[in-house]
């Protein structure tokens, strides 16, 4: 019987371990796939495909990888490239994107916490010049 119990653990503590696997790998797929099409969409001049593709990839965020704070610093860039060209509008999309796909990663902690702020600063001084056009 304890043999039993023993296999019956094994064997649970196994399939987990293969269910968080391939978890994982789904996810790592998932944004190095929409992190490509978001430089694909940046490249050819598409401002919503890539502010789309960078704010997916950081969506299915895991920690230390590195093509998230990427995929933040091209929504970071693509938003202040809008402000210097008067598009207010561009600017806050992205800036909006930047954060929110941070909030929308959080469970036990919300990630990219320096990122959030740098974006509701930005936000704050851009939506009266929004309003003011």
């Amino acid at each position: 019987m304890k043999d039993r119990i023993t296999a019956i653990l094994a064997n649970t503590v196994v399939i987990i371990l293969i269910c968080l696997l391939i978890f994982f790998a789904g996810t790592w797929w998932r944004l190095h796939e929409q992190f490509t099409l978001g430089e694909a969409a940046l490249r050819k001049g598409d401002f919503t495909g890539a502010v789309a593709g960078f704010e997916s990839a950081i969506h299915m965020y895991i920690p230390f990888n590195p093509k998230i704070e990427k995929a933040a610093q091209h929504l970071w860039t693509i938003g202040e490239a809008n402000e210097r060209l008067g598009d207010i509008t561009r600017a806050l999309i992205a800036y909006r994107a930047l954060r929110s796909s941070f909030y929308a990663a959080r469970w036990l902690v919300t990630p990219g916490m320096a990122w959030i702020t740098r974006c509701d600063q930005k936000i704050a001084a851009l939506v009266p010049l929004q309003k003011e056009r």
